[in-house]
Order: C-alpha cells, then structure tokens, then sequence
C-alpha cells in the first residue's frame, strides 16, 4: 500500500512512451551517438559496469531463477565482457567507408559505402537470460551509434529493477534508457514508432512485435525458439556424449534455454544403453536428489512450472517417464526427465519443451532421423553425436536449421558470441 508520503509513480503510457521516444530523437538529432568518442565510451561503460557489479548480477540471477553461480558467470557475464572487448576492438574499423568500384558509365566518379545508424531503436529482451540477452542486442545499437531503449521482462524482476538501477549509473541517460513493466508497457512502447526493433522471445509475441512494427514499416529482428533434436549414432564415446547432452540440456538454465536440447533420436538397439550413461551423469552432475542440488536452475514462474506439468501429465506421456519427473511446486523445481518412446501426436513433441524434460524418439536406423527432423518445422538448433564421416556429411547436406553442430551442443551460440 502506498502511504500518503510516498509518491505514486505515474504509470507508463502510451503519452509517456511517446514523450521518451520524443527526446530519444532530440539526443539522436545533435548527432553525439554518431561518434567514435560517445560510442567507445558508452562499451567502456557497459564493460566496468559488468567488471564492478558482477555479484550483484550473479545475485539477481540467483533471485530470478536459482541460476548456478558458475552457470551465470560463464553464459551471462563472461559472453558479456567477451562482446564489449570484442566490439571495443573491431569499432573503428566498423565505422570507416568502404571504398567500392564505380563503373564506366558513371566515369570519373569515386563511390564508398557509408556505415550510418538507424537511430531510435527498441530492444525487448527475454527473462531466461535477463543479462546477456538484453545487454548484448543494447552492446550492438550503442556500437551502430543508435540511441535505444531496453525493455526486460518482467517474468524476471530482479534482472529487470537491477538493469534500470545500472544503465542510470553507467550510461548516458539521454540516450540510453530502460523502460520497465510488463504488458501494457510493452504495448505502450510497440504504439510508436522506432527506427529498429529487436524481439528476443516466443513466437506468439514475436507476431505481435512485427503487427505493431508493420505499422510504421520499422525493420524487426526475431531471435525466436524452436526445436532444437539431438540426433544420437551408436558410433561414439557415450560417456562424452552423454556428459555434453546434460550439458547441453539441464546445465543450461535447466532447459530453458533456445538452444538447449529439445528432444534425442536414436535407434531402438542404442537408447536403452543411452539412457542408463545419462542417468549415471546425472547424478555425478546433481546428485541423487535434484531438486536439493545447488547447481540446478529452478523453473523461472508458476505459469511456467504448471505449463511444464500439463506437458508430463498428459496421457500419452505420463506413462513414459524412464527417469525422473520428481517436482516441488513450492521451490519451483523439476529433477532432469527423461521420456523414451514418446508418440509424435503428443503435446511435448508439438511445442517447444523449453524446460529440463527431455523425450528420446527411436527409430530402426539413424539414417531415418533425417526424415523425423525434415517432417517438422525447421529447427532453431540441430544436433549429431557421431564419429562416422559419411553421416556428417550427410546430416550437413540433408538438415536445414538456424545452426548445425556436431558432438556438442550449444557451443556455436558462445563461438559466435
């Protein structure tokens, strides 16, 4: 309750959204976040913030989602710095024309290609990595030169109160800002017009996001979820594969991760000795009850927690559990599952898991996994565990997906970083 001292907060509206954009443009206008000086300072800024604050990030994570101290040091703030003293280095260069050939016709004319910001642009980031997902997108509008505005999501609170609390510290409030709230924030944002909008999140908001911009005929990126199959040869070091798969799915945020492993396909003769290499992992990784151990992610929401469970308790699945499927709703905890011979109709296989529930889909040979990835949508991420040439060479000319990766999972997002 507010007390007659404290003052209300005016609520953010489509008027205040548009006052903010409004001034966003007047920074943009004198022209300081076109230069080389303001850009470098601004990634200088963002890179002692994260050198100064780091345990107050790792503590916001802990907060938002139980997230492991190593688990948020190395996939949220270590990928941060990375990209500031990555960007830091490159950002001249960047900037600099590009001298290109004219032709005969327009003789004896010079050409360059001329690097220009957009200028005003929102990014709206997602909560299962509330740092690095909303920081880097902001990492690479400030090195374009833009000034922007970060919306965080609300699902994860403290990320988002500590992002405001942090950009008003270390950045240039005239130019860079954080909007926070939920809904009708986000909608507020969405009614004005922006030169650039990037969306990291689900693909039902991701609509909504491109409806809004259609509008305005702003540019959008989508960093959008999917699918992500894990295809498993009998032609492997099982217990490194095994080990890289637990990585790849419950180390990572357990499971609510876009790239982490969706599901497994393998043949019938090798799941059974799958199976029991993950379990033995498992435990090495967790220990013999899950749902106590430090080093798992809790689920990030009740909403999610209850989307998780009608996933495992439907009918076709709930009798399928080979491993697992203990939860505390109270904690918001569920111990790493793992589902065999899970039907294809079912829910679990139609939409993205996005969680530490893990179906392994079995076929006579592995060659026939081609065919189970190609009958669905594309995948974000598709995964091989093999040591046979020939059927790397196939599953690169056979699967399509935003990246391909072989005996591992998830490390061509953090090359790429």
């Amino acid at each position: 309750m507010t007390s007659e001292h404290e003052e209300k907060k005016p609520a953010f509206d489509s008027k205040a959204a548009s006052s903010l954009v409004k001034d966003l443009r007047d920074a943009f206008g004198t022209g300081k976040t076109r230069g080389y000086e303001w850009r470098a300072s601004q990634l200088r800024s963002l890179l002692k913030m994260l050198n100064e604050r780091e345990n107050d990030i790792i503590e916001a994570l802990r907060s938002d989602l139980s997230k492991p101290v190593l688990e948020a040091y190395v996939t949220e703030v270590v990928m941060l710095k990375s990209s500031c003293e990555f960007t830091l280095k490159g950002l001249k260069h960047w900037m600099m024309p590009e001298k290109v050939k004219t032709t005969i016709t327009t003789f004896p004319s010079s050409a360059e290609i001329v690097p220009e910001p957009f200028g005003v642009v929102l990014v709206i980031s997602a909560w299962n990595y509330p740092f690095m997902l909303s920081i880097d997108p902001v990492i690479g509008a400030i090195a374009a030169g833009n000034a922007v505005v970060l919306k965080p999501s609300e699902i994860a609170p403290a990320s988002s109160s500590l992002l405001a609390k942090l950009f008003g510290e270390y950045l240039d409030s005239s130019a860079v800002k954080v909007v926070e709230g939920a809904v009708p924030e986000t909608s507020a944002l969405l009614e004005q017009k922006w030169d650039k909008i990037f969306y990291t999140g689900n693909g039902k908001v991701g609509r909504i996001v491109s409806a809004a911009a259609a509008k305005h005929l702003t540019p959008v990126a989508l960093e959008l979820g999917g699918k992500c199959p894990v295809i498993v040869d009998s032609d492997i070091n099982l217990t490194v594969a095994a080990r890289r798969i637990i990585g790849g799915k419950w180390a990572l945020n357990n499971g609510q991760a876009c790239i982490a492993a969706d599901h497994i396909i393998t043949t019938k003769d090798f799941a059974p000795k799958l199976i029991d290499a993950l379990k033995l992992e498992l435990e090495k990784f967790f220990g013999k009850d899950p749902l106590i151990s430090e080093d798992l992610s809790r689920i990030v929401s009740s909403n999610h927690f209850a989307r998780l469970t009608k996933l495992l308790d439907d009918d076709k699945v709930s009798g399928k559990i080979v491993h697992g499927g203990r939860r505390n709703k109270d904690s918001l905890k569920i111990s790493p599952t793992i589902l065999l011979d899970v039907p294809e109709d079912s829910l679990i296989m139609n939409e993205e898991i996005f969680g530490p529930l893990l179906p392994i889909v079995t076929v006579d040979n592995i060659e026939e996994s081609f065919s189970v990835i190609n009958s669905g949508e594309k995948p974000l991420a598709a995964y091989l565990f093999t040591n046979n040439k020939t059927l790397k060479g196939k599953f690169v000319r056979n699967i399509s997906a935003g990246g391909l990766l072989i005996n591992d999972i998830g490390l061509h997002v953090r090359t790429l970083s």
